[in-house]
Parts: structure tokens; C-alpha cells; sequence
């Protein structure tokens, strides 16, 4: 019962807010530009309960990893009937070429703005949980202990540049290897300054890559500190949040392309569910920045571009602009089969990552092998 409370419920109302919200994207983007919305679905396959309001059937369908928002004429190719001169000024495919790429887009944009909004009431209302810069051990024969600086100091500036958190003296020292460096410290009260020289040392980054960074023989105290945070800083501070985790997946896909980071490393939804587990044992409000990071995820992938993804569509959007036509249904339904297997196959290999990171999966293995 633990399990079903932590572990499933939680991770379903996050995928579903999210999912809702990206399709709710598309659907308002299309009625602002008048074109005829024919269902709105949460979820794919065969429909479990639905309900028409107005022009739009509202349904929850079988397979809950997703869902869609049809319009009409958005595939030609399927329509049955001709479409009425009314019916056809709205249909999605009559639409300009860019009104068609804002419907598309808005999907994965509004799983941004999600995950800006999430962050900055997060902020508002928790306030900032700040590492202090206080230092709780130096390195025997360390630069920082050549120089004289001992346990307990508070790390008030480097060169200059208040440091509020640690994080702000780690950043200032890993950049500046072989350079000198004036740290001011607070002691009994009395600011001091000391002179460093941070020495260069290979280290892995979060990637599992090694890198070189300044490091002076300092650890951190590991002592928090709250930071009340007025409006404006909350929504600063949610602002610079999301560009700091839409960055980081970008930069994630790219080294994946590149073959920088395993494939083995992805996640999907069993390790969705397993992280929202975690974390729902601890504090439910874990879940708030949580879901914000997720729908960041969602966000970007949705933009790649592999057919069948909205990446993907735009791609055949502006390949239409620069054609000045669009493409061939054959060519289309040919990038779609495409994308579908290449979904499918990340599907399987992701699914394969998260049974992989279970004990009792790994254990069945040894046992069948």
C-alpha cells in the first residue's frame, strides 16, 4: 500500500499535470487562431471514458504515457468527406505555414513556462536553502593551508566578488587554476585576507568526464541557511533555475548525439517513478521542483527533431517555407515510420536502463542466465 502511495500515485498526477499542460498548449494556440479542435485526449490508444463540450471530445485514453490534440484537417490524407468552405477556413492545414509552427511549438513551450512558474512559486513561497560558505576542513599541505586559512572560517569574498553561497566560492576557485586569488574570510568576527593560488587537478564532472579545475584544499561545512526571497527574487531566482536545467538538457542531448554519455544512462518512467518515490517519503515538497525538472525534459525533447515528435513537424513546417509547398503525403508517412521505430526503439532501451537498475530485475537475469 506504501508502494501504491509513494511510488505510483504521485509520479501519475506529475506525468499527467504535465502531459495535460503540453496538450493544453496546443489546444489554446489553436483556438486562438480559430482553427476547429476535434479532441483533446489525455493519454493514447483506445478510449476509456470521453465527453463532447461543444466541438471538442474531452477523453482519457488506455495507454497514459502521453497524449494528443486532433484537429481538423490536420491530416488531409484521413479526412473522409470534403470539408464545407466554413469547416475548411479552420481546418489546421489551411492555416498560414507559421500559425501552424506557434500551434505546434506551443506544446513544448508551455512545458517551459510550466517549469518557470512551478519554480518561482517554489521560490516564493519556500524561500532559498543556501549551502553557507563556511569551510569544515582544510587539506594538510593545501594551498589554503599554506596560506593560513583554518576551519570555521566564513568565505565572505573572492577577488572581491561576495560569495553568499558556497557554491559561489567553488565557482570562483575551479576557473582561476594557477592564478592568484585574494579570498577574504570572516574569523571571530575579523575579516581577513589571504592570498591563493589554486592548483590544477583532474576531476569528473557530472557527466563522468574528466576535467581540470582550481582546487585550494577547502570542504564545505555542509551547514544550510534559509533565504526569505521577496517577489521579484523569487522570480528571478525561478528564472535563473529554468535556464540553468534547460541548458543542462540541451547539453545532455548533444553529448548523447555525440556519444560523450552512455545511452545506458537514460531514464524513463520507471525511474521517474522511482526518484518521485524517493522523494515523497522524504517531503512531498521535493515533487514541486521535481516536476518543474521533468517538464524542462519534456519540453526539449519534444522540440528534437524526429518525426512524429513536434520537432519533427516543425522541421516539415519549414521545410514547406522554403519549398514554398509542403511536402509529399509519401515522404511524410515515410519520416513518420521512421520516427515511430526510432521512438519505439528508445522506448525499449530506456525501459531496458530502469528493469537494469532494479535489484530484483537483476536478480532474475542471473537466475534465467
Amino acid at each position: 500500500m506504501s508502494s501504491f502511495l509513494y511510488y505510483i500515485i504521485p509520479v501519475v498526477i506529475i506525468l499527467g499535470v504535465l502531459i495535460i499542460f503540453h496538450e493544453l498548449g496546443h489546444f489554446l494556440v489553436a483556438k486562438f487562431f480559430h482553427v476547429k479542435v476535434l479532441k483533446f485526449s489525455l493519454g493514447f490508444g483506445p478510449k476509456l471514458i470521453g465527453k463532447k463540450i461543444g466541438e471538442t471530445e474531452y477523453l482519457i485514453s488506455l495507454i497514459p504515457f502521453g497524449g494528443y490534440v486532433k484537429m481538423l484537417g490536420e491530416n488531409t490524407d484521413e479526412e473522409d468527406d470534403p470539408l464545407s468552405p466554413e469547416e475548411e477556413k479552420r481546418s489546421f492545414s489551411n492555416q498560414h505555414v507559421l500559425k501552424r509552427i506557434a500551434i505546434v511549438a506551443a506544446g513544448p513551450l508551455f512545458n517551459l513556462f510550466l517549469a518557470l512558474f512551478v519554480f518561482c512559486i517554489f521560490y516564493t513561497v519556500s524561500g532559498q536553502q543556501i549551502i553557507i560558505p563556511e569551510i569544515g576542513q582544510v587539506t594538510k599541505n593545501s594551498p589554503a593551508y599554506e596560506a593560513g586559512i583554518m576551519k570555521g572560517d566564513v568565505v565572505t569574498s573572492v577577488e572581491g566578488k561576495t560569495t553568499r553561497t558556497w557554491i559561489d566560492v567553488k565557482d570562483a576557485v575551479q576557473d582561476n587554476a594557477g592564478e592568484s586569488l585574494k579570498i577574504t574570510i570572516k574569523r571571530n568576527g575579523k575579516l581577513i585576507d589571504f592570498t591563493v593560488v589554486p592548483e590544477a587537478s583532474v576531476v569528473e564532472n557530472v557527466f563522468g568526464e574528466e576535467v581540470k579545475h582550481g582546487l585550494i584544499g577547502i570542504v564545505t561545512s555542509g551547514k544550510f541557511k534559509k533565504l526569505e526571497l521577496g517577489l521579484w527574487q523569487a522570480i528571478g531566482e525561478g528564472s535563473k533555475e529554468t535556464w540553468k536545467w534547460i541548458k543542462l538538457t540541451c547539453l545532455v542531448v548533444v553529448k548523447l548525439f555525440r556519444g560523450d554519455i552512455s545511452i545506458k544512462t537514460v531514464g524513463g518512467p520507471i525511474l521517474i517513478g522511482q526518484m518521485t518515490g524517493e522523494l515523497a517519503q522524504k517531503s512531498l515538497v521535493y515533487l514541486i521542483p521535481l516536476m518543474a525538472i521533468i517538464s524542462v525534459n519534456l519540453g526539449i525533447l519534444n522540440l528534437l527533431p524526429i518525426p512524429i515528435l513536434d520537432g519533427g513537424l516543425i522541421i516539415f513546417l519549414l521545410i514547406e517555407i522554403f519549398l514554398g509547398k509542403p511536402l509529399s503525403i509519401k515522404k511524410r508517412e515515410l519520416a513518420h515510420k521512421v520516427g515511430f521505430a526510432l521512438l519505439i526503439l528508445l522506448m525499449v532501451v530506456v525501459t531496458w536502463n530502469d528493469l537494469s537498475r532494479i535489484k530484483i530485475f537483476e536478480k532474475i537475469l542471473k537466475f534465467v542466465g
